[in-house]
């Protein structure tokens, strides 16, 4: 009996041995590279490199070992990673034909089920991009100007950071408010009181699912969905928030409808339903109320988080500068005086404050690793050959901080952006927005928000660290890079 069981046990133990040498080999014949693909380090089987770590701070550190084209692979997904302004140049924009699609990220794929602008490729891309881009337009040179929706916020966020004059406070909620007004005056055509409980918890649930979707545990859902999927996790959280946020949209886009106006296009879902029913017999181009309801999402969440950050990066420098502080207020009151209000007009009579909002977006580095492409056909960059379907990334935190392209790259320094003669100089290498086909279609949008917003503030008030507390320049990472947690006091100018 027990000669029985023993050899029972051997048999199972071979089975699975046999088993697991069966799916290794299995493991290393699938996920082979092919010849002359980028090199790095070794992955685990079946695992790959998820021990790594996604973030902007390991492939910068990986990039000094293998560089500026290597890979990584995540379970059974191979990504490329491109740092360096010359060859991130060449993906985005020398070769961008090449890296115009997105890839099928599993969990944007459960969150947006193929619709929306930022997920979505090929002509239905194209078509929603393109109506996006001209409705920016046309809302700009419209009698209801952007720069008349932002200069009417910039009154309402003054007055709510004078209500916090004498008390340290963080300005992230008042904040974010103001810039999600000015996104939701050109969505759904309508701004809501700071106060607005039902506004400030999809801000909330937008902010929260942003932070979650840069975690270790969702970038686990990506590399093994049918796992994960089965799990409890912070994916739950994400796809519940996104749902809410949905469902808010859907009301909006049928109140719409119900009010719809052929001859008054009040805003972006105006303007879309009304593409629906021109764009009838064209159905790959994707105009429909579902789209509508993501292409919303889309721009509603671009258009919150990341100027939200750059502000309150912008406010967090001033602190900790309060010489550049300094400067950027003398400049302000030299061109536009004690009473009246910033204007687009003004900005190119003031170079330093301008280079002042650049240099925040350079150090900020809001969007570090930019959103994957993947390759539409076989292709090679670096000497390294990309098959067609490989995911690329492409490194904007190196570019932004290019040691060939910025003189001092790791400080906060304005001068990057000034001339010998203190005028305002672009710079190539600032790439804060992507570049190329797929770059930020709200560039022109977050460049007047920055500086109006920015001038208005510091027109104002004064800002200072609290005493005794000292704010961390160190960023908060996730999908996204932030401040963390930081409080401020405020005077008047």
């Amino acid at each position: 009996m027990f000669l029985y069981s023993f050899l029972e046990w051997v048999d199972i133990k071979g089975c699975l041995l046999f088993l697991f040498l069966f799916l290794l080999f299995a493991d290393i014949l699938r996920n082979r590279n092919p010849p002359n693909f980028p090199p790095g380090p070794w992955p685990l089987p079946f695992l790959g490199n998820i021990f790594i770590g996604y973030n902007y701070m390991a492939i910068d550190k990986l990039a000094k070992e293998y560089g500026s084209v290597f890979s990584l692979r995540f379970g059974s997904e191979k990504m490329v990673f491109v740092s360096g302004y010359k060859t991130v140049k060449e993906v985005l924009v020398s070769q961008g034909d090449c890296f115009l699609d997105r890839p099928a990220s599993p969990l944007f794929c459960d969150i947006f089920k193929g619709y929306g602008l930022s997920t979505s490729n090929g002509y239905m891309w194209r078509r929603q991009r393109q109506f996006a881009v001209s409705h920016l337009k046309n809302f700009a040179e419209g009698k209801k100007t952007l720069e008349f929706h932002i200069q009417q916020e910039c009154v309402f966020l003054c007055e709510a950071i004078r209500e916090e004059q004498g008390t340290p406070f963080d300005p992230t909620v008042i904040i974010n408010n103001a810039v999600a007004n000015v996104i939701g005056s050109l969505v759904f055509g309508q701004r809501f009181d700071y106060s607005n409980t039902d506004f400030q918890n999809l801000l909330r649930m937008s902010a929260e699912s942003i932070q979650l979707a840069g975690s270790a545990l969702v970038q686990l859902y990506d590399a093994f969905p049918g796992i994960c999927r089965r799990l409890p996790g912070p994916h739950e959280t994400i796809l519940s928030n996104y749902a809410k946020i949905v469902t808010f949209l859907r009301k909006e886009i049928e109140k719409h409808k119900r009010e719809w106006d052929p001859f008054d296009h009040r805003d972006y879902i105006d303007a879309y339903v009304g593409e629906i029913d021109k764009r009838k017999k064209d159905s790959e181009a994707g105009f429909s109320t579902e789209n509508l309801a993501y292409c919303s999402l889309d721009l509603f969440e671009a258009g919150t988080e990341t100027l939200t950050n750059t502000l309150r990066w912008a406010l967090l420098f001033m602190t900790k500068y309060p010489d550049v502080q300094k400067k950027v207020q003398a400049e302000i009151d030299g061109v536009i005086g004690p009473s009246r209000p910033p204007s687009m007009a003004d900005r190119v009579n003031m170079p330093y404050t301008n280079a002042v909002i650049h240099e925040v977006q350079r150090m900020g580095n809001i969007l570090p690793l930019n959103v994957p492409r993947v390759t539409s056909k076989d292709t090679t960059l670096g000497g390294y050959f990309l098959p067609k379907g490989t995911m690329v990334i492409t490194n904007l935190s190196s570019v932004l901080s290019d040691p060939n392209e910025w003189e001092t790259g790791g400080q906060f320094n304005p001068e990057h952006f000034l001339d010998s003669e203190g005028k305002f100089q672009r710079r190539e290498a600032f790439l804060p927005f992507s570049a190329g086909k797929r770059a930020c279609l709200g560039e022109q949008l977050a460049r007047m928000e920055l500086f109006l917003f920015f001038t208005s503030l510091l027109h104002k008030f004064n800002f200072s660290t609290v005493p005794g507390e000292q704010p961390s320049l160190e960023a908060r990472i996730g999908v996204t890079l932030s401040p963390k947690p930081f409080r401020i006091c405020v005077s008047g100018h």
